[in-house]
Protein backbone atom coordinates (compact mmCIF):
# COMPACT_ATOMS: atom_id res chain seq x y z
CA UNK A 1 0.00 0.00 0.00
CA UNK A 2 1.40 3.39 -0.70
CA UNK A 3 1.76 5.93 1.86
CA UNK A 4 -1.16 8.45 2.48
CA UNK A 5 -1.17 11.53 0.60
CA UNK A 6 -3.92 12.95 3.24
CA UNK A 7 -3.89 12.53 6.49
CA UNK A 8 -6.06 13.76 8.70
CA UNK A 9 -6.17 13.34 12.62
CA UNK A 10 -8.73 14.51 15.03
CA UNK A 11 -9.55 17.42 12.64
CA UNK A 12 -12.24 20.02 14.34
CA UNK A 13 -13.78 22.55 12.69
CA UNK A 14 -16.63 25.56 13.47
CA UNK A 15 -18.41 28.03 11.34
CA UNK A 16 -19.36 30.55 12.39
CA UNK A 17 -19.08 29.56 16.02
CA UNK A 18 -20.38 26.31 15.63
CA UNK A 19 -18.64 23.03 15.81
CA UNK A 20 -19.06 21.20 12.67
CA UNK A 21 -16.80 18.82 12.45
CA UNK A 22 -15.75 17.07 15.87
CA UNK A 23 -12.90 15.08 15.49
CA UNK A 24 -12.42 13.55 11.67
CA UNK A 25 -9.65 10.80 11.05
CA UNK A 26 -9.42 9.91 7.57
CA UNK A 27 -6.30 8.72 5.56
CA UNK A 28 -5.95 8.29 2.12
CA UNK A 29 -2.97 6.22 0.22
CA UNK A 30 -1.47 8.14 -3.08
CA UNK A 31 -3.19 6.33 -6.12
CA UNK A 32 -6.49 4.97 -3.90
CA UNK A 33 -10.10 6.83 -4.32
CA UNK A 34 -11.75 6.67 -1.86
CA UNK A 35 -16.09 8.03 -0.72
CA UNK A 36 -17.10 9.62 1.96
CA UNK A 37 -20.66 9.04 2.07
CA UNK A 38 -23.48 9.96 4.70
CA UNK A 39 -26.55 11.57 5.69
CA UNK A 40 -27.23 15.74 4.84
CA UNK A 41 -25.65 17.90 7.73
CA UNK A 42 -23.00 15.38 8.41
CA UNK A 43 -20.78 17.81 7.89
CA UNK A 44 -19.17 16.35 4.26
CA UNK A 45 -18.79 19.36 2.40
CA UNK A 46 -17.41 21.30 5.64
CA UNK A 47 -14.88 18.86 5.63
CA UNK A 48 -14.28 19.89 1.78
CA UNK A 49 -14.35 23.62 2.52
CA UNK A 50 -12.04 23.55 5.47
CA UNK A 51 -9.59 21.56 3.55
CA UNK A 52 -9.27 23.88 0.54
CA UNK A 53 -8.60 26.78 3.09
CA UNK A 54 -12.07 28.75 2.99
CA UNK A 55 -11.54 31.71 5.35
CA UNK A 56 -15.23 31.23 7.30
CA UNK A 57 -14.16 27.90 8.37
CA UNK A 58 -12.24 28.12 11.60
CA UNK A 59 -10.11 25.20 12.33
CA UNK A 60 -10.18 24.41 15.89
CA UNK A 61 -8.46 21.33 16.51
CA UNK A 62 -6.76 18.44 14.75
CA UNK A 63 -3.67 18.37 12.18
CA UNK A 64 -3.94 17.64 8.14
CA UNK A 65 -0.72 16.64 6.63
CA UNK A 66 -0.81 16.82 2.92
CA UNK A 67 2.03 15.29 0.68
CA UNK A 68 4.44 15.06 3.85
CA UNK A 69 3.82 19.11 4.64
CA UNK A 70 0.97 20.93 7.05
CA UNK A 71 -1.91 21.76 4.80
CA UNK A 72 -3.40 23.83 7.44
CA UNK A 73 -0.72 26.05 7.70
CA UNK A 74 -0.45 27.12 3.83
CA UNK A 75 -2.97 29.34 2.11
CA UNK A 76 -5.61 28.74 -0.08
CA UNK A 77 -3.76 29.52 -3.13
CA UNK A 78 -0.27 27.19 -1.53
CA UNK A 79 -2.61 24.45 -1.09
CA UNK A 80 -3.80 24.55 -5.00
CA UNK A 81 -0.17 24.97 -5.80
CA UNK A 82 1.00 21.96 -3.63
CA UNK A 83 -1.32 20.30 -5.87
CA UNK A 84 -4.60 19.76 -3.72
CA UNK A 85 -7.66 20.49 -5.73
CA UNK A 86 -11.36 20.87 -4.57
CA UNK A 87 -14.33 20.27 -7.57
CA UNK A 88 -17.10 22.66 -5.58
CA UNK A 89 -20.45 21.17 -5.50
CA UNK A 90 -22.01 24.68 -6.71
CA UNK A 91 -19.44 26.08 -8.81
CA UNK A 92 -19.95 30.80 -9.07
CA UNK A 93 -20.07 32.19 -12.18
CA UNK A 94 -16.86 34.49 -12.41
CA UNK A 95 -18.72 37.51 -15.48
CA UNK A 96 -16.04 39.16 -17.12
CA UNK A 97 -13.34 36.24 -17.09
CA UNK A 98 -13.30 33.62 -19.96
CA UNK A 99 -13.09 30.20 -19.65
CA UNK A 100 -9.61 29.95 -21.52
CA UNK A 101 -8.50 32.93 -19.76
CA UNK A 102 -9.31 31.58 -16.37
CA UNK A 103 -7.58 28.11 -16.99
CA UNK A 104 -4.41 29.21 -18.31
CA UNK A 105 -4.01 32.03 -15.52
CA UNK A 106 -4.75 29.12 -13.09
CA UNK A 107 -2.78 26.85 -14.92
CA UNK A 108 0.07 29.51 -14.89
CA UNK A 109 -0.49 30.12 -10.78
CA UNK A 110 0.01 25.99 -10.50
CA UNK A 111 3.03 25.53 -12.10
CA UNK A 112 4.81 28.58 -11.25
CA UNK A 113 6.05 29.36 -15.00
CA UNK A 114 3.94 30.88 -18.06
CA UNK A 115 2.58 28.06 -20.61
CA UNK A 116 3.10 28.67 -23.98
CA UNK A 117 -0.57 29.69 -25.94
CA UNK A 118 0.31 27.13 -28.63
CA UNK A 119 0.96 24.15 -25.67
CA UNK A 120 -1.77 25.73 -23.60
CA UNK A 121 -4.54 25.70 -26.83
CA UNK A 122 -2.88 21.73 -27.45
CA UNK A 123 -3.41 20.74 -23.64
CA UNK A 124 -7.03 22.23 -23.57
CA UNK A 125 -7.97 20.74 -26.48
CA UNK A 126 -6.68 17.36 -25.61
CA UNK A 127 -8.38 17.71 -22.22
CA UNK A 128 -11.92 19.22 -23.78
CA UNK A 129 -12.52 16.07 -26.12
CA UNK A 130 -11.98 13.67 -23.14
CA UNK A 131 -14.54 15.33 -21.21
CA UNK A 132 -16.99 15.99 -23.98
CA UNK A 133 -16.94 19.83 -23.20
CA UNK A 134 -17.79 22.00 -26.06
CA UNK A 135 -15.10 23.96 -27.32
CA UNK A 136 -17.51 26.90 -28.01
CA UNK A 137 -17.52 27.60 -24.28
CA UNK A 138 -14.22 28.18 -24.62
CA UNK A 139 -14.53 32.23 -24.93
CA UNK A 140 -17.52 32.83 -22.75
CA UNK A 141 -17.35 33.84 -19.03
CA UNK A 142 -16.48 30.95 -16.59
CA UNK A 143 -19.71 29.27 -15.58
CA UNK A 144 -21.85 31.65 -17.03
CA UNK A 145 -25.30 30.93 -18.50
CA UNK A 146 -24.00 27.12 -18.25
CA UNK A 147 -26.07 24.49 -16.94
CA UNK A 148 -25.68 22.41 -14.40
CA UNK A 149 -24.14 19.82 -16.32
CA UNK A 150 -22.18 21.86 -17.91
CA UNK A 151 -20.50 23.57 -14.82
CA UNK A 152 -19.33 20.21 -13.95
CA UNK A 153 -17.60 18.95 -16.93
CA UNK A 154 -15.45 22.34 -16.45
CA UNK A 155 -14.96 21.68 -12.90
CA UNK A 156 -13.80 18.12 -14.05
CA UNK A 157 -11.41 19.95 -16.96
CA UNK A 158 -9.91 22.16 -14.37
CA UNK A 159 -9.05 19.05 -12.70
CA UNK A 160 -7.47 17.22 -16.32
CA UNK A 161 -5.38 20.40 -16.81
CA UNK A 162 -3.71 21.29 -13.31
CA UNK A 163 -3.19 17.04 -13.10
CA UNK A 164 -3.03 17.72 -9.06
CA UNK A 165 -1.68 15.48 -6.72
CA UNK A 166 -5.33 15.04 -4.73
CA UNK A 167 -8.80 15.49 -5.71
CA UNK A 168 -11.96 16.44 -3.45
CA UNK A 169 -14.57 16.03 -5.29
CA UNK A 170 -17.44 17.47 -3.47
CA UNK A 171 -21.50 16.29 -4.24
CA UNK A 172 -19.94 16.41 -8.23
CA UNK A 173 -23.55 13.97 -9.11
CA UNK A 174 -25.76 16.90 -7.58
CA UNK A 175 -28.04 17.74 -10.39
CA UNK A 176 -26.73 15.83 -13.26
CA UNK A 177 -28.64 14.04 -15.28
CA UNK A 178 -27.64 10.09 -15.60
CA UNK A 179 -25.67 11.01 -19.27
CA UNK A 180 -23.74 14.36 -17.64
CA UNK A 181 -23.07 11.81 -15.01
CA UNK A 182 -21.00 9.10 -17.32
CA UNK A 183 -19.14 12.00 -19.27
CA UNK A 184 -18.38 13.42 -16.14
CA UNK A 185 -17.42 9.89 -14.40
CA UNK A 186 -16.09 8.92 -17.61
CA UNK A 187 -13.42 12.03 -17.00
CA UNK A 188 -12.66 11.41 -13.37
CA UNK A 189 -12.04 7.43 -14.06
CA UNK A 190 -9.23 8.63 -16.93
CA UNK A 191 -7.22 10.70 -14.28
CA UNK A 192 -7.09 7.96 -12.21
CA UNK A 193 -3.52 6.53 -11.72
CA UNK A 194 -0.63 5.87 -9.33
CA UNK A 195 -0.20 9.80 -9.13
CA UNK A 196 -3.36 10.84 -8.12
CA UNK A 197 -5.53 10.99 -4.84
CA UNK A 198 -9.04 11.28 -4.24
CA UNK A 199 -11.62 11.75 -2.33
CA UNK A 200 -15.55 11.48 -3.53
CA UNK A 201 -17.66 13.13 -1.23
CA UNK A 202 -21.32 11.73 -2.26
CA UNK A 203 -25.25 11.58 -0.53
CA UNK A 204 -26.36 8.93 -2.61
CA UNK A 205 -24.40 5.87 -4.39
CA UNK A 206 -25.45 6.72 -7.92
CA UNK A 207 -21.44 8.28 -9.04
CA UNK A 208 -20.13 5.12 -7.08
CA UNK A 209 -22.08 3.19 -10.13
CA UNK A 210 -19.77 4.44 -12.71
CA UNK A 211 -16.27 5.52 -10.31
CA UNK A 212 -15.52 2.68 -8.18
CA UNK A 213 -14.31 3.68 -4.99
CA UNK A 214 -11.00 1.65 -3.31
CA UNK A 215 -12.55 2.16 0.25
CA UNK A 216 -16.06 3.57 1.75
CA UNK A 217 -16.70 5.52 4.88
CA UNK A 218 -19.37 6.65 6.26
CA UNK A 219 -19.45 10.29 8.19
CA UNK A 220 -21.87 11.24 10.74
CA UNK A 221 -22.03 14.11 13.17
CA UNK A 222 -19.20 15.42 12.38
CA UNK A 223 -16.96 12.49 12.61
CA UNK A 224 -16.07 9.24 10.59
CA UNK A 225 -18.07 6.33 12.20
CA UNK A 226 -17.52 3.52 9.59
CA UNK A 227 -14.58 2.22 7.20
CA UNK A 228 -15.22 -0.39 4.66
CA UNK A 229 -14.83 -1.58 1.12
CA UNK A 230 -17.00 -0.61 -1.92
CA UNK A 231 -19.26 -2.94 -0.54
CA UNK A 232 -20.50 -0.87 2.18
CA UNK A 233 -21.95 1.79 -0.69
CA UNK A 234 -24.23 -1.39 -1.55
CA UNK A 235 -25.25 -1.90 1.89
CA UNK A 236 -26.00 1.92 2.43
CA UNK A 237 -27.95 2.03 -1.03
CA UNK A 238 -30.05 -0.64 0.49
CA UNK A 239 -30.40 0.26 4.19
CA UNK A 240 -29.94 4.17 3.87
CA UNK A 241 -28.73 6.07 7.14
CA UNK A 242 -31.16 4.53 9.58
CA UNK A 243 -28.36 2.81 11.24
CA UNK A 244 -26.82 5.81 12.08
CA UNK A 245 -29.36 7.68 13.39
CA UNK A 246 -31.33 9.18 10.30
CA UNK A 247 -34.13 8.35 7.97
CA UNK A 248 -32.69 9.47 4.83
CA UNK A 249 -32.32 7.15 1.82
CA UNK A 250 -28.48 6.69 0.08
CA UNK A 251 -30.24 5.95 -3.27
CA UNK A 252 -32.12 8.33 -5.43
CA UNK A 253 -35.77 6.82 -6.05
CA UNK A 254 -35.99 5.48 -9.72
CA UNK A 255 -31.76 6.02 -10.61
Amino acid sequence: MADPILTIEGLEVAVDGKPILTGVDLAIPQGEVHALMGPNGSGKSTLAYALAGHPRYDITGGSVTFNGADLLDMEADERAQAGFFLAMQYPVEVPGVSVLNFLRTALNAVRGEEISPRAFMKLFQEKSKLLEFDASFSDRYLNEGFSGGEKKRHEILQMAMLEPKFAVLDETDSGLDVDALKVVSNGVNSLRGPDLGALIITHYTRILKYITPDVVHVMYDGRVVRTGGPELADELEANGYAEYGSAEPAAVSGA
